[in-house]
């Protein structure tokens, strides 16, 4: 989409959620032509209801403001970001593993972290405030912006679901049987800790996986 034909939100001045969409579709369709990668993440501000409710909604403009001008600095010259809706904000970028944008909307995740005031209309609020993110990538993920979007938003609900202020990658939902890989007593303590959890198998192995990779710094992608 050109710039003079974008529509901006009001509050935090990025581009709003429709010019998003055109500007998705638009970036999907030149990575199937490219035969190039593309990543979208789902970012949403943890609790903050409870920043209105706390703060005051003059605070809570404030964080959304300050996490959109985060967005901004810290995503690349090349994302796309936007207001996906109320506390919700979307990236894409172009040309992006998996992996690769994981790294990128980390430093995001860190600066929100470390961010403790927020100004708007010359007034400053001493909060702070944590994200969580979802990510999903075009080829892996999905062939379409569609199944991007739905899986960039069950990897932010992982992340929601287990602690926030944490980035959950998409995954292929087709699972390896399972038996093949692990002991009888292996799969009977998982298949325990799953109900006491209340989450699937699958979720759980889907976790430690995330958290084996990034032990080990394993941020390429290996077609």
């Amino acid at each position: 989409m050109k710039p003079e034909e974008m529509k901006f939100d009001e509050l935090t001045r990025l581009p709003s959620r429709l010019s998003f969409e055109s500007s998705f579709k638009e970036a999907m369709q030149d990575s199937i032509d490219l035969h190039e990668p593309l990543s979208l993440a789902f970012i949403d501000i943890d609790e903050f209801l409870v920043v209105n409710e706390t703060n005051g909604h003059l605070a809570g403009d404030a964080v959304l403001t300050g996490v959109a001008e985060l967005l901004s600095e810290n995503c690349g010259t090349n994302a796309i970001t936007g207001r996906y809706g109320g506390d919700e904000f979307v990236v894409l970028i172009p040309g992006a593993e998996r992996e690769q944008a994981f790294l990128v909307i980390e430093r995001l995740r860190a600066a929100v972290d470390h961010r403790h005031v927020y100004q708007i209309n010359d007034q400053q609020f001493s909060v702070q405030v944590t994200v969580s993110a979802g990510i999903a990538s075009y080829p892996i993920d999905g062939q379409n912006e569609v199944e991007l979007l739905r899986k960039a938003d069950r990897a932010l609900y992982r992340a929601k679901e287990h602690g926030r202020n944490t980035i959950r990658l998409a995954y292929d939902e087709r699972m390896v049987p399972k038996t093949t890989h692990y002991t009888l007593t292996q799969l009977e303590r998982l298949t325990k800790l799953a109900q006491e959890q209340g989450c699937s198998e699958a979720e759980l192995l889907r976790e430690a996986l995330d958290d084996l990779l990034l032990k080990y710094q394993i941020t390429e992608f290996v077609r």
